[in-house]
């Protein structure tokens, strides 16, 4: 599975572990940056990663931010983006399995190195699952992005 990873600069330290977790793997993760601890603004990484998602150069992202709450927010106002804030491996394989998810964010200053990598597996391990309800459900959320 094709994965794009990104962090504004106070996830960038998390970005580097995980990316590193992602290449033990075996995936080849796409590196959207940031590239230095230097401060960014995580709207303008929130758009280049669902960027990457909404081309089809990735399946899934990987956003990570202080807390995960503004990346969650500008993942969220890109069309064809589920993105949600993901800190227990419930959350992580749940949001795939019912709602689609296609962007999981981390807040690093939240979420420590280990329980990043077991975030991470549960979120690529998960498929959806293509219940009638769960479906149903999913095609209501690009509705609602119509509408806007």
């Amino acid at each position: 599975m094709q994965i794009v990873i990104g962090s504004d600069h106070a996830g960038y330290h998390l970005k580097e572990e995980i990316a590193g977790f992602l290449r033990e793997l075996g995936h080849d993760p796409i590196d959207i940056g940031s590239f230095d601890p230097d401060p960014v603004d995580f709207p303008d990484i929130a758009r280049s990663l669902c960027g990457k998602i909404r081309e089809g150069e990735a399946k899934r992202g990987l956003l990570i931010c202080g807390t995960g709450v503004g990346a969650v927010i500008a993942a969220n106002k890109i069309k064809g983006i589920r993105a949600a804030v993901c800190h227990d491996v419930h959350s992580a394989h749940q949001g795939v399995e019912h709602d689609d998810v296609n962007v999981m964010c981390i807040g690093a200053q939240i979420v420590g190195p280990w329980l990043a990598r077991d975030l991470v597996q549960s979120f690529l391990d998960a498929r959806f699952v293509q219940d009638a309800d769960f479906v149903r459900r999913v095609e209501k959320l690009a509705q609602l992005e119509e509408e806007n």
